[in-house]
């Protein structure tokens, strides 16, 4: 599966799924299905090396749609260790908001949490490899100091989904 980062976020990034679609059908991903408007791939491929994957992706990314994105690869065994890392309870829903910060390689690692200007009274953070899992009460999003992430180059290195998408795309995935 492939995480794109910043596609149709804010009237940025803008990508068409079904273009997106033939991009990594013509890169030569087979069984390729696309979730929502925000980037996720559903796709098979016996390409060993995920970095390079990566960059193979991006680049005909960029060239047949003329939009540079970063793009995470993930497969179905690390987006179950990952889900399963979600309290049942957890949801993006009217009461909480849950998100899944996926990481890439680089800030990958427990440590990752020590970087993040959060509130443990207000947010409740965990790492799990692969990603940050965050819920906040609705009533306390606004006191929320994780916002302040979005100016930071931590946050280049992370592409978040909300928990109800994450648990969508391992379903998807045959999870």
């Amino acid at each position: 599966m492939a995480l794109l980062r910043g596609v149709n976020v804010g009237g940025t990034g803008k990508v068409a799924m079904p273009e997106l679609k033939a991009v990594f059908e013509a890169a030569g991903m087979s069984s390729v299905r696309t979730y929502i408007n925000s980037g996720n791939v559903i796709f098979a491929t016996d390409a060993p090396d995920r970095a390079r994957l990566s960059r193979v992706l991006e680049d005909a990314i960029a060239q047949r749609l003329g939009v540079a994105v970063r793009v995470l690869v993930r497969d179905a065994d690390e987006i179950r260790s990952i889900v399963e890392a979600l309290p049942a309870d957890w949801a993006n829903d009217a009461a909480a908001k849950c998100d899944v910060f996926f990481l890439w390689p680089d800030v990958d690692s427990p440590a990752v949490i020590e970087r993040l200007d959060h509130d443990p009274d207000v947010d409740d953070v965990r790492y799990t490899p692969g990603a940050v899992i965050r819920r906040v009460d609705r009533t306390n999003a606004s006191k929320s100091r994780l916002t302040r992430i979005v100016s930071t180059p931590l946050y280049q290195q992370m592409t978040t989904r909300n928990c109800n998408t994450a648990r969508k795309l391992l379903e998807l995935m045959g999870g």
